[in-house]
């Protein structure tokens, strides 16, 4: 990686925290300004540690969008937890993202002793100020955060409505050290295409299956080859726990499956700026989320 030095250039890394859902990646596509973490309603759906860029005349920061902290209930769980654990100890600052509230549960009070252990400074970031009718509770519910954790700085936003998050980057660059430029400044992400398009897939799956399927699928893409004319070819695979799981992806006369397809292809031409002919197929891999030679091959252990 070429790294350019720049006089007065802050670069470091910032790691994002939260319980599952609390709009992390949302946060991470308004800043960025492309769609590179997947979004869903349902929680978890950040698997592997998404890092993105963010460059401007005062420095470059590079987010590591963590899969949720929370209780580990299988191999999948651990492995997301192990990850977001250690990021804390590789940054320069945390974000903590909360929702606008003086309840602290139990996923937070989980967080908040993780982050007493670890020395890196903490800025706690309330989201979704939009969705509170009185602004006044604001204060209020920070007030209540304080108590459960030190802070270096306070900050409330709106991730979907972009609201103070200027404010945000400014305090992150606050606690940055001078320091190279790591990527180009039209850099967004260092995942690779085949990963971002696999996530894609599975967020389009996420939101338009049943309940009863969330967290067990994952996708693989087997081949992604760009023609002459600059269209690309993507085939994919949604890997699946159990048979039933198998039908209800696929849908009746394959109208669910037709139905991921077009809207993660959508998703993907846009990311990529170029047309794309999406294939895919739907796998049975029963228990996968316990298994460790599944989990490699999903991309879920480093190798």
């Amino acid at each position: 990686m070429e790294m350019n030095m720049k006089e007065n250039f802050k670069s470091g890394f910032a790691a994002l925290v939260g319980r599952p859902n609390v709009g992390k990646s949302t946060l991470m596509n308004h800043l960025i300004g492309q769609k590179i973490a997947i979004t869903s309603e349902k929680p978890q759906t950040t698997r592997n540690r998404i890092q993105t860029v963010y460059t401007d005349e005062r420095g470059q920061i590079i987010f590591l969008d963590t899969p949720g902290i929370h209780k580990a209930k299988n191999k999948l769980g651990e492995y997301m937890v192990n990850v977001a654990e250690s990021a804390l100890k590789e940054v320069d600052v945390i974000l903590w993202l909360v929702e606008p509230s003086t309840f602290i549960g139990a996923g937070e009070q989980h967080i908040a002793e993780i982050l007493e252990k670890v020395k890196t400074p903490v800025i706690l970031v309330m989201n979704k100020i939009d969705t509170v009718k009185n602004q006044d509770d604001i204060q209020r519910y920070m007030d209540a955060y304080r108590k459960v954790c030190e802070f270096a700085e306070m900050v409330a936003v709106s991730a979907l409505r972009n609201k103070n998050t200027g404010k945000m980057t400014e305090l992150i660059f606050k606690y940055l050290p001078y320091g190279p430029q790591y990527y180009d400044e039209d850099t967004i992400t260092d995942q690779p295409m085949r990963q971002i398009a696999a996530e894609l897939i599975r967020e389009k799956a996420l939101r338009l299956l049943a309940e009863e399927i969330p967290h067990g699928i994952a996708v693989t893409v087997e081949s992604m080859k760009e023609r002459k004319n600059g269209m690309f070819d993507i085939e994919a695979n949604i890997v699946c726990e159990r048979e039933s799981h198998k039908g209800i992806i696929i849908g009746k006369g394959g109208s669910m499956l037709k139905k991921i397809g077009t809207g993660a292809r959508i998703e993907i031409e846009n990311l990529l700026g170029a047309k794309v002919n999406l294939q895919l197929w739907v796998k049975v891999r029963k228990e996968w989320r316990d298994s460790e030679i599944y989990m490699k091959n999903y991309g879920y252990f480093q190798q």
